[in-house]
């Protein structure tokens, strides 16, 4: 088949929305919502698609006429909704449908797993209730496990705070050439908004299952957003920001709270989660709990491990916020990961052959010093905080010999890259491997390019080679010989409408760990 360009499924997706759902399937629904008023638009927050495997991916919508209220603005009843798939643009060769349940529980959201797809191909989709229907989205499927794969391109990103700023790092996104996107966690903030930001929001802080559901049908009304889920499929994990600020495991760290009703509210954050994601099945909460952490194959090329460093981590050491270490940070006991989710990791590094290993995490792996009148001091909540973890992982990629590892991580709102070595501190130790830690999409304002304050980081971390505080996400361009990381930047998000640059270029090269800086 064709390949179809970005630019030319903008144009026709509009149009391809015009043709009816085979007939079986509609005469099955009513032709209305009893409960919704005429004129609402059922499919107000999008559709998406994720986790794409080589014969299945997963389809998502939520009908929700009105996402900041109770319930969505939907009866409290279920309903079934029909859903397509096609093989071409113009939609005219089906090769799945069905209707799927989208009940009150689980806020009238839709996961279809549509399985027996062929592998490394573009599909197009759709859902429908009554005469109205969704927009087009465009998914694809990975390549087969073992397959031959030339090259593969995705964009990374994080963190996106509604109200500090424009999602417009999306509208140029949705523009890239990519097969996927793996978004690192914060899709949304739980706190309520301040005055003063560039856009606003009267959302209470998140505490109950219809706060949390009110907060996602904000961020997913933004046009942007909506866009970039319905031009790619995406694969997601989450950070701390989609509950509560800085939670480890069951304590609520800046509280120190452990209690049934902190776990009550995790219960809703992660029903909530789930709610809003393309996920499968397998990923569906119970309670307080959801496995979010999983492993994408695309062919030969490259295996995508994705993490989940909240949910199993202990308390942060020496008191949260950057400290000096203390006996807890090197204590074998003390984990980011979890037991299980660790001996997990270790066996899929051992076992899961490819070109490249990439390691999809939220908080920054590498050693980032930030002292202080002449006394190092580190980051407690990131993996500066857990030593024996990190220690444990960098030498068991060296000893393995597992070459080409690429690390990719968010949550601190700035643009890094440096390599991984076994001993940060001595620029001779063996380097295992390189990490791209990617800016965010919206907080703390537009942002600054190289400053004072990213001089001395690089100064004082010799295995750190960028640093950039500019809004954006990174772009990734994978091929058997190299791994090349374009960071994407704007100058502004108070306003909308900024253009996008690449504010630097990094290359790793197969076989040969660490950086080589190509452009910025």
């Amino acid at each position: 088949m064709k390949p179809v360009s970005r630019r030319t499924w903008l144009k026709r997706s509009g149009a391809a929305a015009a043709v009816s759902l085979s007939a079986p399937y509609v005469s099955r629904l009513a032709h209305a919502v009893p409960g919704t008023n005429k004129g609402d638009n059922l499919f107000s927050l999008g559709v998406a698609s994720g986790d794409p495997l080589s014969d299945s991916v997963v389809l998502w919508t939520r009908l929700a006429p009105k996402p900041l209220e109770p319930g969505g603005g939907m009866p409290l009843k279920p309903v079934d909704v029909a859903w397509e798939i096609f093989e071409d643009e113009k939609m005219t060769r089906i090769v799945r449908q069905g209707t799927a349940p989208a009940h009150p529980d689980w806020s009238h959201s839709v996961h279809v797993d549509v399985r027996g797809l062929n592998s490394a191909r573009w599909y197009w989709y759709r859902f429908r209730l009554g005469d109205q229907t969704s927009e087009i989205g465009r998914t694809r499927t990975a390549p087969a496990p073992g397959a031959a794969v030339e090259k593969l391109r995705f964009a990374s990103a994080c963190c996106q705070k509604y109200e500090d700023g424009h999602y417009t790092a999306y509208k140029h996104m949705r523009d890239e050439d990519l097969d996927f996107v793996l978004f690192l966690g914060d899709y949304i903030y739980e706190k309520e908004a301040r005055l003063g930001k560039p856009r606003a929001h009267d959302l209470p802080l998140a505490e109950t299952l219809e706060h949390y559901r009110a907060r996602y049908g904000l961020y997913k009304s933004d046009e942007n957003l909506k866009a970039v889920h319905a031009a790619f499929p995406w694969i997601v994990t989450w950070d701390d920001h989609e509950f509560a600020n800085d939670y480890a495991d069951d304590v609520d760290t800046p509280n120190g709270e452990r209690s049934p009703e902190f776990l009550a509210r995790r219960a809703n954050a992660y029903r909530a989660y789930y709610e809003h994601m393309p996920l499968r099945a397998a990923q569906k909460p119970k309670g307080p709990h959801l496995k979010l952490y999983r492993r994408f194959r695309f062919g030969d090329l490259a295996a995508v491990h994705v993490l989940d460093t909240r949910q199993y981590r202990t308390p942060q050491p020496c008191g949260n916020k950057t400290r000096p270490v203390c006996a807890e940070t090197d204590d074998p006991e003390r984990t980011i990961l979890g037991r299980e989710q660790k001996a997990w990791l270790l066996d899929g590094l051992a076992n899961t052959p490819s070109r490249w290993t990439v390691i999809a995490q939220q908080v920054p792996m590498m050693q980032r010093n930030n002292p202080k009148g002449g006394v190092a001091r580190y980051n407690m909540d990131k993996w500066d905080g857990y030593r024996a973890d990190r220690n444990d992982l960098l030498r068991f990629i060296g000893e393995r010999n597992i070459a080409d590892v690429i690390a990719l991580s968010g949550d601190v709102h700035t643009n890094f890259a440096g390599d991984l070595k076994y001993d940060f501190d001595d620029p001779s130790s063996k380097t295992v491997g390189s990490e791209f830690i990617g800016t965010s999409i919206a907080s703390r304002g537009d942002g600054h390019d190289l400053s004072k304050k990213g001089r001395k980081f690089l100064e004082d971390n010799g295995h750190l080679k960028f640093y950039n505080r500019q809004r954006g996400y990174l772009l990734n361009t994978v091929t058997p010989d190299s791994w090349r990381a374009d960071f994407r930047v704007m100058e502004y998000i108070s306003r909308p409408g900024a253009p996008v640059r690449t504010r630097a270029s990094f290359m790793v090269e197969a076989g040969r760990p660490g950086l080589k800086k190509l452009t910025g």
